[in-house]
């Protein structure tokens, strides 16, 4: 297809997009809130639009880099075409409603790039990658959840210093109030990173079809449309991954959600300043698992965690594959 596609095929290729962006909100609800909900500070209808909120608004803190990431940084854009666009975008919401069904805390964004992989992949072969940014995004696969683990368990061990000789009364009384705050910078960063994911997407069809002018930005109404298709899923919320991550992994009191979200929000926001598209799943979980094991190592569930990392690695050639098949089908009626 060239640059004369016609509206209504773009407009059906837009809201496709839109709808992943709604299941990145959906799956990834419980990134942002399972924290909050398993310490019992917020009710869980109430967290999901505390969380809705401070995605929708994330724009507002964060540049564009993710975005250009997303849109230039992964394959050729010389290669996109709606096909490729379509096929990338079915693979990795194929494998976000599976891994939704089943209660599997993947990664929403490796399955994107795992489908935008698959389907360059199907069009032209490995010249159709940007090895530069792949890699820094694979990169992104160990070293997030690693540097979200550190960050929280070193939190944890600074906050037990500080707060020694408070009561346990005292404690959880302080950090059921300072998760409030840890809880909104985690959704921002929630918001800040995985929207832009989208944005590029849109972006890149935009611009592969002339919508652009000559380089390629994301538009504004492309940055409102994706914000508020994340913040709409994060308000229907994941109620399934929320019991994975907010109780089976390691029980939680305030004083380590606290920790956890503001060792996840660092994270997020390092990782969007810079321009790298990170999993906000891969990320909490390492969190989650370094306060657990702040308190001993068999607070922690190790084979669950365990099983959560295969899904990380079989996420991205999972939806690569699944582009690429429906790059193939989809060729023969094109």
């Amino acid at each position: 297809m060239d640059a004369t596609l016609a509206f209504p095929l773009l407009a059906g290729l837009i809201a496709i997009a839109l709808f992943f962006d709604f299941l990145n909100g959906l799956h990834d609800a419980a990134n942002s809130i399972a924290t909050i909900v398993s310490t019992r500070v917020l009710r869980p209808q109430y967290a999901v639009a505390w969380a809705a909120f401070f995605n929708f608004i994330a724009f507002l803190f964060f540049g564009l880099h993710v975005a250009e990431t997303l849109g230039t940084g992964i394959i050729d854009p010389a290669i996109v075409s709606p096909l490729v666009i379509f096929a990338a975008l079915m693979g990795a919401i194929v494998w976000n409603i599976v891994t939704w069904v089943f209660g599997i805390p993947s990664s929403s964004s490796h399955a994107l790039v795992g489908g935008l992989v698959g389907a360059g992949l199907a069009k032209v072969g490995f010249s159709s990658i940007v090895w530069s940014g792949l890699l820094k995004t694979a990169g992104a696969i160990v070293m997030s959840p690693m540097i979200g683990f550190l960050l929280a368990l070193f939190l944890v061990l600074i906050v037990s210093w500080i707060f020694v000789r408070q009561t346990p009364f005292a404690v959880d009384r302080t950090f059921r109030i300072l998760q409030f705050v840890s809880a909104s910078l985690y959704s921002l960063g929630h918001g800040g990173n995985d929207a832009q994911k989208t944005m590029g997407i849109i972006a890149i069809l935009l611009y592969s079809q002339g919508y652009l002018g000559g380089s390629f930005h994301v538009p504004l109404w492309v940055v409102l449309s994706c914000q508020s298709a994340m913040a709409l899923g994060t308000l229907f919320g994941g109620w399934r991954i929320v019991h994975t991550m907010g109780s089976k992994i390691t029980r939680l009191n305030p004083m380590q959600g606290f920790c956890a979200e503001t060792g996840g929000a660092l994270t997020l926001f390092g990782a969007t300043w810079l321009g790298i598209p990170v999993s906000t799943t891969h990320t909490i979980t390492g969190a989650i698992i370094g306060v657990g094991a702040a308190r001993r190592v068999s607070a922690v569930r190790w084979g669950l965690a365990g099983n959560i990392v295969v899904a990380w690695v079989v996420t991205l050639p999972a939806a690569a594959l699944i582009a690429a098949a429906v790059y193939w089908v989809a060729g023969f009626f094109g």
